[in-house]
């Protein structure tokens, strides 16, 4: 790695670490399959998060599901413009399947008027040399769409040059993401605030390695804090991953 992502990576990775000894687990703010989204945990909340991949229709020689995601998210606030978060995943089935992550960054119009959400973050840091230490660098930067049209996303990663490979061993180690938002079906909950009932979410990650691809699908909040998001995932190596998946991901905050 270059030296100015090695120091990114240093920064992000001790926060995940000093981050552990005050609370339990934590998962990294997503989109959809990316993580290409300014939303950060909240301040003093934690997140717990469910995520499984499954195969449709699958063929004998095909690939199989992809191991389901059980973590969680705690969020703070380093700064009054600032938040973070830190997590770890559990990948099961799967050979050494703890993974770390952390993210900081300010939300929209904080830096000043009408300005871009940015994020900076990492993940996948994972526990086995050159097996699953990933160890991927993300800047995120989003911005809500005039006439209340969603929220478009865009940003760039770039991880182990050793680890994130192609299913053909080339080395696949940065790319482009890209994702979309938009909320509808305003509803009141039993404090009469008001959320969206239904998120129309999108993203697409290129790179022919682990995390290329993307998919669309739909959230539905039972609460604010309770929701349930479903619909296909595609790779964009196959080798990989396998055919499309179809993902189920349930979140709850507390």
């Amino acid at each position: 790695m270059k030296q100015s992502t090695k120091f990114l990576l240093g920064i992000a990775v001790i926060t995940v670490l000093s981050g552990i000894g005050s609370f339990a687990y934590a998962t990294p703010s997503t989109e959809y399959w990316t993580p290409c989204i300014i939303d950060i945990q909240p301040a003093n909340k934690l997140h717990i998060g469910y995520d499984s991949y499954v195969t449709v229709g699958k063929r004998h020689q095909e690939k199989g599901a992809l191991p389901n995601d059980y973590g969680l998210t705690y969020g703070f606030q380093p700064l009054e413009k600032l938040q973070a978060e830190v997590g770890v995943d559990l990948f099961e089935p799967q050979d050494d399947p703890l993974m770390f992550n952390a993210k900081i960054g300010t939300p929209e119009n904080s830096l000043f008027q009408n300005s871009p959400g940015l994020a900076l973050g990492v993940f996948n840091v994972g526990t086995k040399h050159n097996v699953t230490d990933y160890n991927i660098v993300d800047f995120i930067a989003g911005k809500t769409l005039p006439w209340n049209l969603g929220r478009l996303h865009a940003g760039y990663y770039y991880g182990n040059p050793t680890t994130l490979r192609s299913g053909n061993g080339d080395k696949e180690n940065q790319g482009a993401m890209v994702a979309y938002d938009y909320g509808f079906y305003p509803v009141k909950d039993a404090k009469g605030n008001t959320f969206n009932r239904f998120i129309l979410a999108a993203d697409w990650a290129t790179g022919k390695n682990a995390i290329g691809g993307g998919g669309v699908g739909i959230y539905y909040y039972f609460t604010p804090d309770i929701s349930l998001l479903t619909g296909p995932v595609w790779f964009t190596d196959k080798s990989l991953n396998g055919n499309m998946k179809w993902t189920l991901q349930l979140d709850a905050n507390f």
